[in-house]
């Protein structure tokens, strides 16, 4: 629960002390925090596909300093099936982001517990080994570069997101 509202207190934090006397006059059923989770709402999805974009880039990197260890297997999971899962309560419950790590929706990916863990399945060599080491460098570096990517375009979500809120919040006279 402690980062969940540390996302709600910085968002609030952001608010100039006007926009929150102006809410709290003007807008019906403004009750201090109980707005927050409606202007948060779109902020937790893109908060747990930035988590499990991190631990995926903690996989692959863990996979590309492998490469010449005898016998390690390279692993990985799907994202797009992970994210489903970790997002699956979000609609009834209030979402489970804003926990920190360890807790919430990182927990099913970095600890046994909590959240289902996303399926870390084991990567299929392109070609054999003698050392029965299962990376492949170039698949390795470009789900890398293509995961990093990705985790950039989320963060320019959460960017964009907070950034709409603001304005929103903002009177017509202030710019």
């Amino acid at each position: 629960m402690g980062a969940k509202c540390a996302w709600k207190r910085a968002l609030i934090g952001l608010m100039p002390g006007k926009v929150l006397t102006r809410m709290r006059r003007h807008i019906p059923g403004w009750m201090g925090h109980h707005m927050i989770p409606k202007l948060t709402a779109s902020l937790d999805f893109h908060g747990q596909a930035l988590l499990l974009r991190a631990e995926r880039q903690r996989l692959i990197a863990g996979n590309i300093a492998n490469a010449d260890t005898p016998g390690f297997k390279a692993r990985d999971f799907d994202f797009a099936s992970a994210l489903r899962a970790a997002t699956a309560g979000m609609a009834g419950e209030g979402g489970p982001l804003g926990a920190g790590a360890g807790e919430g929706i990182a927990a099913g990916v970095m600890q046994p517990g909590g959240r289902p863990a996303p399926v870390l399945r084991y990567a299929m060599p392109a070609q054999t080994n003698l050392d029965s080491n299962s990376v492949d460098m170039d698949r390795e570096r470009a789900a890398f570069a293509h995961n990093a990517t990705q985790y950039e375009a989320t963060l320019r979500f959460i960017n964009g997101s907070v950034r709409t809120m603001l304005d929103a919040m903002k009177g017509h006279h202030q710019v």
